[in-house]
C-alpha cells in the first residue's frame, strides 16, 4: 500500500513508498482509511521542529474510516462500522495518570501518528480502546478532523466558561476556529483576534461560523472593543492559539482580575518573556492543556453530531496523499483552513 512516510530524523524527508499492509493484533482492529486530516504537528515534523528523530514512520494522526479487520479479544466493533480514533496507541497502564485514564499525561505513551504508524495511508491499526464509532449523522468526511476537534474541546475544558462570558480566542487558525465553535456552544460571546494576513480566516470565522466579534490586531483596537463589552473590566477568559509571545502579553492584559488564561498554542521555543506581575497583581488562573484525552472524544462526536462543530465547513481542500507538497502550501500561506487526504492506490 502507498504511504506518506518519514523516512529520516530532521526536517524533510517525507516520501511516498510502499508498505506492507498491516494486521491487527490482539486488542486491535484495522481501519480502511477514508480521509486523514492534515495537523499542524505534521507541518512542523516536516520543517523539523517536532518529532525530530521519527524515522520510517507514516504520518497521520486525524482520520476516520471502516473497520476491516477485528483483532482477538475485542469486543462492541465488528467488520464495516464506520469509526475514528484517538492517537493513543500504547500507555503504560501503571501510573498514576493512565489509573485515572489521563493518557495524555502517560510518561510511556505512544501515538499514531508520531511513535506508531499513522494513517497517511490506505489501512491504519488503532488499539480497540481507543476507537470511536460514528454517530449515523457524521460522514467519515467530516469525522476525519474529529482529533483536532478533541484537542480543542480539551483545551475548551480547562476553563469555566457562563453564559454571555466575554472569551477571547486568539488565533484564526484550524484549532482557533474549533475553539471558537465549542465556546459559542456553552453560550460564551467570542472575540476572535488575528492579523491582517489572516483576513480570509478572519472573514470565514464571521461568515461561516458566526463568530461574534471579529479584530485585525494590527489595525483595530482590541482593548477598547472589550474594555466597552465588560464595562472596562475585561475578558474573562482567554485562549491563546497562536503560541506567539505577543499574542499572549496581549491575552493577559484584556483578561479581568482574575481571569482564566488557557494557553492553547505552542510556542516556537520552549522558554519565552512572560510578566508574572500580571498574574500575581489580576491574580490570573493560568493552564496549559496537552493533546486531548479519553473523555473528550464522545462529547466532541455530539457536538459535530447537532452541527455545533461544523467540520463541513472547516475543511477547505481534499488532496491525495502524493500532494504533500501542494498541502504544505495551502496551510503555511493560509489559504486554507482545514486540509484532507485520501488514501491512493
Amino acid at each position: 500500500m502507498k504511504a506518506l512516510v518519514k523516512t529520516q530524523p530532521g526536517g524533510g524527508h517525507f516520501e511516498l513508498i510502499d508498505k506492507e499492509e498491516p494486521i491487527a493484533g490482539i486488542g486491535q482492529v484495522k481501519i480502511q482509511v477514508e480521509y486523514a486530516g492534515v495537523c499542524g504537528s505534521d507541518v512542523h515534523t516536516f520543517e523539523g521542529h517536532y518529532n525530530y528523530d521519527a524515522t520510517d514512520l507514516i504520518l497521520g494522526h486525524e482520520f476516520a474510516g471502516v473497520i476491516t479487520e477485528v483483532g482477538e479479544g475485542v469486543t462492541g466493533f465488528k467488520i464495516g462500522d464506520r469509526v475514528t480514533s484517538e492517537t493513543t496507541f500504547e500507555i503504560c497502564g501503571k501510573c498514576r495518570y493512565c489509573k485515572e485514564k489521563q493518557y495524555n499525561l502517560c510518561s510511556t505513551r505512544k501515538g499514531i501518528g508520531t511513535q506508531q504508524n499513522g494513517a497517511f495511508t490506505k489501512y491504519v491499526i488503532a488499539r480497540a480502546a481507543s476507537v470511536h464509532r460514528l454517530p449515523q449523522s457524521v460522514s467519515c468526511r467530516d469525522a476525519s478532523i474529529t482529533e483536532a476537534a478533541a484537542c480543542a474541546y480539551h483545551g475548551v475544558s480547562r476553563a469555566k466558561i457562563n453564559k454571555d462570558d466575554i472569551v477571547l480566542v486568539l488565533g484564526p487558525g484550524p484549532i482557533g476556529l474549533l475553539v471558537a465553535q465549542i465556546v459559542k456552544s456553552y453560550d460564551g460571546i467570542v472575540v476572535m483576534t488575528g492579523l491582517t494576513k489572516d483576513k480570509e480566516r478572519l472573514d470565514a470565522a464571521k461568515e461561516k461560523f458566526a463568530i461574534d466579534y471579529i479584530v485585525d490586531v494590527q489595525t483595530e483596537n482590541t482593548a477598547e472593543l472589550v474594555k466597552k463589552l465588560t464595562d472596562g473590566y475585561g475578558a474573562d477568559v482567554c485562549f491563546d492559539c497562536t503560541g506567539a509571545v505577543p499574542s499572549m502579553q496581549l491575552g493577559m492584559d484584556l483578561l479581568r482580575k482574575q481571569g482564566q488564561y488557557v494557553q492553547v498554542g505552542l510556542f516556537a521555543k520552549n522558554v519565552v518573556d512572560v510578566d508574572f506581575s500580571k498574574i500575581i497583581q489580576k491574580e490570573l488562573y493560568v493552564t496549559g492543556t496537552r493533546s486531548q484525552n479519553t473523555h473528550d472524544w464522545e462529547p466532541t462526536l455530539a457536538l459535530m453530531s447537532k452541527g455545533a462543530i461544523n467540520a463541513a465547513k472547516m475543511i477547505t481542500n481534499e488532496l491525495g496523499i502524493n500532494e504533500w507538497d501542494k498541502a504544505y502550501h495551502l496551510i503555511k500561506s493560509g489559504e486554507a483552513i482545514k486540509v484532507i487526504f485520501k488514501p491512493i492506490d
